[in-house]
């Protein structure tokens, strides 16, 4: 397995370590029979719980634009060490958004994101520019 998709899988994990975090808080706040229920009425979280739910639904959002890139390039066999090192960065400055974003550092968030997705962009550019 490439390194991209090495990657690829690492982010799939670290994702499902988010949801675990998430659901963790969610449970301390909503109670388990809430979240056990049909959840029917609608009840909100808050605090850094409601912020991780927040980026969690941006990183699995990500994670949609990411894969496709990812799976494009090896069906292309078009790996390099620009496909390489836009991946790592996106690896990256994900893992490091989840917290930024759970603790509130709005700006340092944003840049992480921007990061996230122009490598995300450059991976879908240099597929379609691959023979």
């Amino acid at each position: 397995m490439s390194s991209e998709l090495n990657l690829l899988a690492l982010y799939g994990l670290y994702i499902a370590l988010v949801l675990l975090l998430q659901v963790t808080g969610a449970q301390s706040q909503l109670g388990m029979g809430y979240l056990l229920s049909s959840r029917d009425e609608h009840r909100s979280l808050t605090g850094i719980t409601a912020r991780l739910d927040r980026a969690l639904t941006n990183s699995i959002t990500a994670m949609v634009l990411f894969a496709p890139a990812i799976l494009i390039l090896q069906a292309k066999g078009a790996f390099s060490a620009g496909t390489l090192t836009a991946a790592q960065v996106f690896l990256a400055v994900r893992i490091l958004y989840v917290p930024a974003y759970g603790f509130g550092l709005t700006g340092l968030r944003t840049l992480l994101w921007i990061a996230g997705f122009a490598a995300t962009v450059v991976l879908y550019l240099i597929a379609l520019l691959a023979p």
